[in-house]
């Protein structure tokens, strides 16, 4: 995914200042895509400069006041052209991951309390996505648009209990190791 397309997205949802996409990023498409203040308002220009999106009119004097940016017929078609393109999944990169690996060649060190608390931050995280589920997705919320944002949000959910299951035998497999002669 990028980023011009996370932000298509969001202007297609609602036309918005770079202030009320930073916010809404900040609720929603940054739980999976996140990007700055500087990032966004930086995209925001590329994309009026290609023609993809446009500053709404203001009613008063522009200075001062936040521009409000729509999506273009250009960039509707961009982010359908996008949404049908072909992509492969992307290689995960994480360093917990990459420092586990490294513990088996300098040492456990202090890996299980950083274990443990990864777990505790991803019990964390998976408690905020249920309580947006049960806060935007009551029963009966069944317009595509919908369904399309809580599957989303589903796979957010299905990840952290990956994460959670992950963690509990990773901190297992090192107190183990902990534990074994010559550790």
């Amino acid at each position: 995914m990028s980023l011009p397309h996370a932000i298509l997205t969001a202007l297609l949802e609602k036309p918005s200042s770079g202030l009320e996409l930073t916010r809404r990023f900040d609720r929603s498409i940054g739980y999976f895509w996140s990007a700055t203040h500087q990032q966004i308002y930086r995209e925001l220009g590329r994309l009026e400069e290609a023609g993809l999106i446009r500053a709404l009119p203001s009613e008063g004097p522009v200075r001062g006041q936040k521009k409000e940016y729509e999506v273009l017929p250009e960039g509707s078609a961009e982010l359908a052209r996008w949404v049908d393109e072909s992509q492969d999944p992307k290689p995960m990169r994480d360093a917990l991951l990459l420092r586990l690996r490294a513990a088996g060649v300098v040492g456990l060190q202090g890996l299980g309390p950083e274990l443990r608390r990864h777990l505790a931050l991803h019990r964390e995280q998976l408690a905020k996505y249920e309580a947006i589920e049960a806060r935007d997705f009551p029963p009966g919320r069944d317009a595509v648009e919908d369904r399309l944002r809580r599957l989303v949000l589903r796979g957010g959910i299905a990840l952290e209990g990956f994460w959670l299951s992950w963690l509990a035998e990773a901190i297992e497999e090192v107190e183990d190791a902990a534990g074994a002669p010559g550790n």
